[in-house]
């Protein structure tokens, strides 16, 4: 069985409504749950959407770009090599965690028709190999700042349940650590498999702008308000 991860939870104001909804959002490389969890407020969700968020924290790891020193990471990086970057083995044990997560909001009452998977950088490649594979249709996937682990890999492996779900990708021009040529790449893999995808780009380097936080609030609004319906 696998452990559970431990995550910052953010549950709606208004308990007496109990939870709706479900976002689980994946943080990037050497950050952890707390880092994204201010977002909330700043999206402003309204309160019949009723939703939970849950920020997991990546278990620490020893990550040999950066000499071997242990941080919170979704996946080990021993090479920058664009088409090596992702380790693979360490990103499907980190899809087997985060799949227990979900199958416990389930558990709970929550089907994953009212769950989105969002993902930052190295939370974004998790978030995209679990949505592309899972048995699970979810309400709606958002990769952000990232790029997709054995992309030649996608057409064989993908399990087509999600092919139809909304799905958003959003990428920074001057990004530096991750190019936004390989979230392109990332986009157009996905498109070639049949994935319908809404990109966007900023001028911003790998991290998330104003504007960007304002778009996430209104897509979260429409796919949840949906499925809740």
């Amino acid at each position: 069985m696998t452990d559970l991860l431990s995550a910052v939870e953010v549950n709606p104001d208004d308990a007496s409504q109990g939870v709706k909804s479900v976002v689980i959002w994946l943080h990037g490389l050497g950050d952890s749950g707390y880092g994204f969890a201010p977002i909330v407020p700043e999206l402003a969700l309204a309160d019949e959407l009723a939703t939970r968020f849950i920020f997991p924290h990546a278990p620490e790891r020893a990550v040999t770009i950066n000499n071997g020193y242990r941080m919170r990471a979704w996946y080990d990086i021993k090479s920058m090599d664009l088409d090596k970057r992702a380790d693979e083995a360490g990103v499907l044990e980190s899809v087997e965690q985060v799949e227990a997560l979900i199958e416990q909001q389930i558990a709970q009452g929550i089907p994953a028709s009212k769950i989105v998977i969002a993902g930052f950088s190295q939370g974004g490649v998790v978030a995209m190999h679990l949505a592309t594979r899972s048995k699970h249709k979810f309400a709606g996937i958002m990769a952000m700042s990232t790029y997709m682990c054995q992309p030649q890999k996608l057409a064989e492996e993908h399990s087509k349940v999600n092919l139809h779900t909304p799905f958003m990708m959003m990428h920074g021009r001057q990004d530096d650590v991750v190019p936004m040529a390989i979230g392109v790449q990332a986009k157009d893999t996905l498109e070639q498999c049949g994935y319908t995808i809404r990109w966007h780009e900023f001028n911003m380097q790998h991290n998330v702008c104003a504007e960007q936080v304002q778009i996430i609030a209104q897509w979260l609004t429409d796919n949840l308000a949906e499925s809740v319906a």
